[in-house]
């Protein structure tokens, strides 16, 4: 599949009612795009023998099972790699970021009917079981906490005055569990100073409903900035159609001036 076949096909995922996004496809589809070739449909079957194989379909036998059994562990020693948020990388190394874990014990959970959801926990990714609500996984550590270990592992990370609110446990969906994934990515990009794969990560991240003016036009900055200049004048282009006022001129003006370099 070429990267805009796999664009297209992350934008009809992503634009399915919320509760509907099936979360494993879009985090292959997000693979895919940075490595076009990946064997999604291998990686699909991963996670259907990881249900298979799980002895019982409760929260407790799932979290021994993949972060016990089967060996899934955080990458302490290379935390800031892509490859930690790769759904099919993450499979095959056993090794990720809270939130790519997440979404292993969350696509393997969905198929034993395990009821399970992300929380957005600034800092660190965390599980909640849907139905006992003081219930919560984190998949770094594959632990099971209650809400004031939680707090403990966010004063960790945040320091021991750091205030936390209870409303960093609230339940999120697909959609921004897609856009922390794309999000984390970008930071790792920009830093590298790898530009074309920031304006990859960038276009799947616009193609999430919900994207800003802003983010589409940091978009069309990192298209420049890695020489897309036909795609970096179009998106501007669209985001002035959607826009007006001063703002909206400044947009076609940008716009021209990257068409201009195409001379």
């Amino acid at each position: 599949m070429t990267s805009v076949a796999s664009e297209a096909r992350f934008r009809a995922l992503c634009r399915l009612p919320d509760a509907e996004v099936p979360l494993d496809e879009a985090m292959l589809v997000v693979s895919a795009v940075a490595r076009p070739g990946v064997d999604e449909a291998a990686a699909l079957a991963v996670l259907d023998d990881l249900a298979d194989r799980c002895p019982a379909p409760t929260l407790d036998a799932l979290v021994r099972h993949l972060f016990g059994d089967e060996g899934f562990r955080g990458n302490r020693a290379a935390y800031y790699d892509p490859d930690n948020s790769y759904l099919d990388v993450v499979l095959a190394r056993r090794l990720g970021i809270p939130i790519s874990l997440a979404v292993v014990a969350l696509s393997v959970g969905r198929r034993l009917g395990v009821p399970l959801s992300g929380v957005a926990m600034p800092g660190h990714f965390l599980l909640r079981d849907r139905v006992l609500t003081d219930v919560f996984v984190d998949p770094f550590r594959g632990v099971v906490l209650d809400a004031g270990g939680c707090a403990r592992v966010f004063r960790e990370l945040h320091g021991p005055g750091a205030r936390f609110d209870e409303r960093y446990l609230e339940p999120v969906g697909p959609r921004v569990i897609l856009r922390r994934v794309l999000a984390n990515l970008s930071g790792i990009h920009r830093a590298a100073g790898d530009r074309r794969a920031l304006a990859r990560v960038l276009r799947l991240r616009a193609l999430v409903p919900g994207a800003t003016p802003e983010e589409r036009r940091e978009l069309a900055g990192a298209l420049a900035a890695s020489g897309q200049f036909e795609a970096a004048a179009a998106e501007l282009e669209a985001l002035a159609a959607d826009g007006s006022g001063e703002r909206a001129a400044a947009d076609r003006a940008a716009a021209a001036r990257h068409r201009a370099r195409l001379n």
